[in-house]
């Protein structure tokens, strides 16, 4: 049984873990470094993070970062979730999803981005389950282990959130 839960500095170092995993594959992120939890922290929004805990272990985290400082794009926030190697194909991915839409649009969030490797083909496939539709392309937007990379955008709007 797979269960989520709220995301606290006490599960950091399974949450850096898996978020190294997902470095290491090359797919998931152009970082080269876990950020600390002070840097991560700061970075995304205090609400909506959440772990997914399978026998009292760690295997996935999602979260969200607003995308702007700006007042106007105070509803606007970039999605991202992981989950651990070898435990791919249980449907972790979409619990955790599924547990960041519902509380995003809770707190206001009226639209959820993402950018991705196109090669994530999980990654892409799992946005496109939950209503992300592709929004752009950006050929060579940056390099990783100095390879340029290129980064397909997706967004999902809030049908619950009222545009202002």
């Amino acid at each position: 049984m797979i269960r989520i839960e709220k995301a606290t500095k006490e599960h950091w170092s399974e949450i850096s873990e898996i978020y190294r995993e997902g470095i290491q594959t090359k797919n998931a992120t152009f970082r080269t470094e876990t950020p600390t939890w002070e840097e991560w922290n700061a970075s995304h929004h205090q609400h909506s993070r959440f772990i997914a805990v399978e026998v009292n272990e760690v295997v996935g985290w999602c979260a969200i970062a607003p995308v702007s400082t700006r007042f106007e794009y105070r509803g606007v926030a970039e999605v991202s979730v992981y989950v651990k190697q070898g435990v791919v194909g249980k449907g972790i991915g979409s619990l955790l999803m599924e547990a960041v839409i519902k509380s995003s649009e809770e707190n206001g969030i009226w639209t959820l981005y993402s950018s991705l490797f196109p090669e994530n083909e999980a990654s892409v496939k799992l946005h496109l389950k939950y209503g992300f539709r592709r929004i752009g392309y950006r050929e060579k937007i940056a390099q990783l282990d100095g390879v340029w990379r290129d980064t397909v955008l997706y967004e999902r709007r809030s049908k619950k959130q009222q545009l202002l």
